[in-house]
């Protein structure tokens, strides 16, 4: 099950946005073509969130620079897809400044909620996931029944659904939760608590901008949809032709 946009348009363009996705892609596009493994590994540890050299005092800039390393195309591809979703809303009701403010300030909380449970870990944690669920969290908060539209696929079959943002949030951040339970805290993959812990982030930071337009007054106006017309995405007929069975 995969987001691929929402019907919630952004009256400007958001710039930081975009920025911030081309940065990622172009950092990742250097070391992929230009580093060996071995020295991409060494990279990731000098430059990546190391938990252990993090509660010792050092390496705080890593905070900053582990946002902007991914492991592969999927992780870098997923991440920029939900940044490209959810991001241009949310760096139009806050303007791009703040926003760009936000995302490193969400990006920070993840790296801390990786980094608590196993203080201890010398593995590098990397990727923009963490910022990115702040961005989700935020999202949530102004916009939970914006319709985002999912791609479901099973084995051979797929369909897309229209699907309000608070069930679509609320199921990626249970499965985040249950996932980081399930998880040793010294085991390798996802950082399901970095994406916990951003998400919480960008709520809690959301709140001064949703007390300024009202609160669940604000909700109750706009019955959690945007405040403006939502994109009509119109369903295209398949150019492949059918073939009917004779009888």
């Amino acid at each position: 099950m995969f987001p691929i946009r929402d019907h919630n348009p952004s009256g400007q363009t958001p710039y930081v946005t975009f920025a911030l996705i081309a940065v990622n892609v172009l950092v990742f596009l250097w070391y992929f073509t230009q580093l060996s493994e071995w020295e991409t590994n060494r990279l990731f540890m000098t430059w990546g969130l190391v938990p252990a050299r993090l509660m010792s005092g050092a390496g705080w800039e890593t905070v900053v620079t582990s946002m902007f390393l991914h492991a592969g195309w999927m992780h870098l591809g997923g991440n920029m897809l939900f940044l490209w979703i959810f991001g241009d809303n949310l760096e139009e009701q806050m303007g791009h400044f703040w926003f760009l403010v936000f995302y490193l300030a969400c990006g920070a909380a993840a790296g801390l909620g990786q980094a608590l449970p196993d203080p201890g870990s010398v593995m590098p944690m990397v990727g923009a996931s963490g910022a990115i669920a702040g961005v989700m969290g935020g999202y949530l908060l102004l916009f939970p029944r914006a319709k985002v539209d999912v791609l479901f696929i099973f084995i051979i079959f797929f369909r897309i659904f229209a699907i309000p943002a608070w069930i679509v949030l609320g199921i990626w951040l249970g499965i985040q939760i249950f996932s980081g339970v399930a998880t040793p805290s010294d085991a390798g993959g996802v950082a399901y608590w970095a994406h916990v812990g951003g998400f919480l982030a960008g709520l809690v930071l959301t709140v001064p901008a949703w007390l300024r337009r009202g609160a669940s007054g604000y909700w109750q106006a706009t019955e959690g949809h945007p405040p403006h017309p939502e994109t009509r995405f119109e369903a295209s007929r398949s150019n492949i032709p059918l073939v009917r069975r004779r009888r």
